[in-house]
């Protein structure tokens, strides 16, 4: 069969996934608040059952020639290939899991076709773990709802050296909008009504670099190490300041509020910048996103703009006024910026559907 999953757009709470987590040892810190929906660019495959191995071509590397890999579905062999980082650890790190939870063979996958942004904030390694659990799941008829097929898929990321929170296996749902609530192990999702009328994104390539890796070393330690004004500026953004702006943001977007959506964006990215890039800066001054946001052609056409995913460098997100604006905002965008590269995405209103 024919496979597709999308990236994921976080439009706020990023972080707030994992650092709810620490809710488990500390209870009195917040928890955490998000709103996800899913792209038009993902991860296109053709899938097939295998009697004995896991066999995977990929182009995930995006523009790169097409590459293999062939395991036997043996629990020690995936174990050790997902250790090692990289694009096969997350499909061995998912097949670990099935194989340790399920009685299945093999696959075979063929992804043939990626348009989705690597490492750009856009959950490229949980969309391929997200298509691995959802292949086997279909194809060996595992009977798993969509939550199922998330949680199946975190755990196989998690069994790699990444350290993802919960939110970024959010692409499963599609281009449904949804707020989850993260209070230490325990996730509630909640679907979002669509908006009263469409509301026009744009997401941009910003064509720089960020360490992803770095940002959530340092962040994590302000939940481990003993408090200082750092630490503590940290777990009030992610807290109680992000409680506030999602929540906000969740009645705004079923209203089809752009305005104050965007409003919101601003909002949160002032508050990011004021309580977070202390705790990074080498990652999180991040001056080419900011040099965008700021950028005095394209105010006229948007409502506001933030980073995205883990922030940093990588990418960056605007809410347009109208489709018109989105139109001229991605032209200034490819004509002043040659480097980045723009992503449109339309969240459907109630009355477009």
């Amino acid at each position: 069969m024919k496979l597709f999953v999308p990236g994921r757009l976080c439009l706020f709470g990023e972080h707030s996934d994992w650092a709810a987590g620490y809710r488990l040892m500390t209870p009195q810190i917040e928890k955490g608040y998000t709103i996800v929906v899913g792209i038009n660019q993902g991860i296109y495959a053709d899938v097939k059952p295998h009697p004995t191995d896991l066999i995977v071509r990929t182009t995930l590397n995006h523009n790169s020639l097409m590459q293999s890999f062939q395991l036997l579905m043996d629990k020690k062999k995936l174990l050790e290939e997902a250790s090692k980082g990289g694009v096969f650890s997350y499909i061995a790190g998912v097949g670990y899991q099935v194989i340790k939870n399920y009685p299945v063979g093999g696959l075979e996958i063929n992804n043939y076709f990626t348009d989705l942004p690597i490492k750009k904030g856009l959950s490229s390694s949980a969309a391929i773990c997200v298509l691995v659990a959802r292949a086997f799941n279909l194809l060996y008829d595992l009977k798993l709802n969509t939550r199922e097929e998330m949680e199946l898929a975190y755990q196989g990321e998690v069994t790699t050296p990444s350290r993802c929170g919960r939110m970024d296996q959010a692409c499963a749902y599609g281009k449904q909008p949804i707020m989850m609530i993260f209070d230490g192990e325990k996730t509630d999702i909640i679907e979002l009504n669509l908006p009263k009328k469409d509301l026009f994104f744009v997401i941009v390539d910003l064509g720089a670099s960020k360490d992803t890796q770095e940002i959530l070393t340092r962040l994590n330690k302000c939940y481990r190490e003993e408090l200082n004004e750092i630490n503590k500026n940290v777990q009030h953004y992610f807290g109680v300041i992000n409680a506030d702006i999602t929540q906000q943001a969740a009645l705004a977007l079923q209203q089809g509020d752009a305005e104050k959506i965007g409003n919101l964006m601003v909002k949160a990215q002032i508050e990011f910048d004021r309580y977070i890039i202390p705790a990074c800066p080498a990652q999180l001054k991040s001056p080419v996103l900011h040099s965008l946001l700021n950028y005095r052609p394209l105010q006229e056409y948007i409502w506001g703009g933030k980073g995205v995913g883990s922030q940093g460098d990588g990418t960056a997100q605007f809410i347009a006024k109208d489709a018109a604006s989105q139109e001229q905002l991605i032209k200034i965008i490819k004509d002043d910026f040659p480097r980045m590269q723009c992503l449109k995405l339309v969240v459907q209103g109630c009355l477009s559907n």
